[in-house]
């Protein structure tokens, strides 16, 4: 048999070859649950991880890496891929425009602010918003959400989907909620996630924290290593999710102040250069008069820095 053709049929990790119950095991525990974790994996990471030796991990991640599509495309390719782009629409047209449309799909949104700044506000108008259709600035499908903080609502989305005019049983319905007790379980949900979206019309994923339990359980500087080791697994998943199902990924950030800046806002988003590199947008929140709410967007790949102003009633996200 070729090369080729023995390739073509790793499918799973125990396809690959040297890989037997045991090795999967270790390899689920460690959050390794398909071949392309392993073949995006260094080999320090898979050594430290399962205990085989570097040569056998070095081994493995080739062998995962020959399996999988990880070649290049041309611009070309690329440009045919980004015709499929989804935008999602926020509830305002002012929101909407310095994102270019919408939250984007095939990317990673990530809103960061102080408390009540509207991160999860947000989060849940984007949850009814998605079932609305791609007419409306929906996306036609159902939302996924991850709460690792207890603070989904569902008397709130009952509220954004009146205003809407849409049937809040079914609203409801269309929103998967699973809630999230440590970080492990956090992962777990995301990777249920993606399997979900295979099978369920999933348009959106939802992550409210991301930061919340990597914060509290990975404490002092002696645990940084491991947690952004671990966060970096987590963001690839979801990353991936938005990038082979096509669709938006949006996660609420925690902040920290900087008591060290002299000059602008000392507020900064948690998770180092893990959370900043792997978010394709970033968006600052922070709270204004009354109702009012002002978006910053801090980072994207091709759209400049904007502001503008948006507001949350009862009735949702309006400009």
């Amino acid at each position: 048999m070729t090369k080729e053709k023995e390739m073509a049929k790793v499918q799973k990790i125990e396809d690959l070859p040297g890989v037997g119950p045991a090795m999967v095991d270790k390899l689920g525990e460690a959050g390794y649950k398909d071949v392309m974790s392993i073949a995006a994996a260094s080999v320090g990471e898979l050594r430290d991880a399962t205990g085989m030796g570097e040569a056998a991990a070095k081994k493995l991640i080739m062998a995962a890496q020959d399996s999988c599509d990880m070649g290049f495309e041309t611009g070309t390719e690329v440009m045919k891929k980004r015709e499929l782009v989804g935008k999602l629409t926020t509830g305002s047209s002012e929101f909407n425009k310095i994102l270019g449309g919408g939250v984007e799909s095939q990317a990673i949104t990530e809103l960061y602010g102080k408390f009540a700044a509207g991160k999860t506000q947000l989060t849940h108008q984007l949850s009814v918003n998605v079932q609305l259709p791609v007419s409306e600035g929906g996306l036609d499908g159902k939302a996924l959400y991850i709460d690792t903080e207890g603070t989904f609502r569902p008397e709130r989305i009952n509220q954004m989907a009146s205003a809407l005019n849409l049937d809040t049983e079914e609203a409801l319905a269309n929103i998967m909620v699973g809630k999230a007790y440590n970080s492990d379980h956090q992962m777990l949900l995301a990777e249920k996630a993606g399997e979900m979206a295979k099978t369920e019309n999933i348009k959106l994923i939802v992550v409210d924290s991301l930061m919340g339990h990597f914060r509290s359980e990975y404490v002092g500087r002696g645990t940084l290593a491991d947690r952004q080791q671990k966060l970096n697994r987590h963001l690839a998943t979801l990353g991936k999710i938005a990038d082979s199902r096509n669709l938006p990924v949006v996660i609420t950030n925690q902040v920290m102040a900087q008591p060290g800046l002299l000059f602008g806002d000392p507020t900064a988003p948690i998770g180092g250069h893990i959370v900043g590199h792997k978010s394709t947008f970033r968006l600052y929140l922070r709270k204004g008069k009354a109702d009012k709410r002002v978006a910053k967007l801090v980072d994207s790949p091709h759209l400049p820095e904007a502001e503008c102003l948006f507001s949350i009633t009862e009735n949702g996200v309006s400009d």
